[in-house]
């Protein structure tokens, strides 16, 4: 699938980063939604130089802490050709399929679990962002007791788009950006399909170190839902 890319602005051409692609915003378009509602992504990046090829983007589901086997991804996308400056692209996914998760007991299905968003060039990964997903019943009776049997229709979610986990890897790109010695280190971490992670870094550019520094939970908790906080969007580079 392409998706129409938004070209917003030029960038002014005086920042030296490591990366020539810097995602500068992702937004949650409908968040808190239905469990079973589309996922409306609307992603801002920076190119500090054109590129050949497109960008790819995956989101991936998490479906088990214990084995990727369980990971749905959701949908992908292809956007481009991208000028330098800032661009703009929405991003919709469908829903994970019940009959694909590793269970559909209530006990297994309400809790916190992972997203993660994962952008690529010539087939290779360069950043992955991850979240936390809160599945609850917003009935109050339901939150300490709920039914034995899952009521999608009446299940939601909460994605913590405010507290992103940011993993960036090498990328050859089309030319090798110049390294400024004030540039920030890559971050020699990994964020995998399951969640975990270590040691991560802030991005080239800066950034909140609350923001990139908060480590994502066991991928899947055993809880009673209950209803997280959440904002619009954030930004994930200054």
């Amino acid at each position: 699938m392409v998706q129409e890319l938004t070209y917003l602005s030029n960038t002014n051409g005086n920042r030296s980063q490591q990366s020539i692609v810097n995602i500068r915003n992702i937004e949650l378009v409908n968040n808190p939604a239905k469990f079973d509602d589309n996922y409306h992504f609307r992603i801002k990046f920076e190119a500090i130089a054109p590129l050949q090829e497109d960008l790819d983007w995956r989101l991936i589901y998490v479906g088990s802490a214990k084995s990727e086997d369980f990971d749905q991804e959701l949908d992908n996308c292809s956007v481009g050709p991208i000028p330098a400056g800032i661009n703009a692209f929405d991003f919709t996914a469908p829903a994970p399929a019940h009959h694909l998760l590793p269970s559909v007991e209530t006990e297994e299905i309400l809790g916190v679990t992972v997203i993660i968003i994962t952008a690529s060039y010539r087939e290779k990964e360069f950043v992955r962002v991850g979240y936390y997903v809160n599945t609850y019943y917003e009935e109050e009776e339901w939150k300490e007791n709920p039914p034995a049997t899952v009521q999608w229709d009446k299940l939601y979610r909460n994605v913590l788009i405010e507290k992103p986990k940011v993993t960036r890897f090498q990328n050859p790109w089309d030319t090798t950006p110049q390294v400024s010695p004030f540039d920030s280190q890559p971050a020699n971490g990994t964020l995998n399909a399951t969640g975990a992670g270590n040691g991560f870094g802030l991005p080239p550019s800066g950034g909140n170190p609350e923001m990139f520094s908060a480590p994502l939970p066991p991928p899947i908790t055993k809880a009673s839902g209950q209803a997280a906080g959440g904002d619009d969007g954030m930004e994930l580079d200054q």
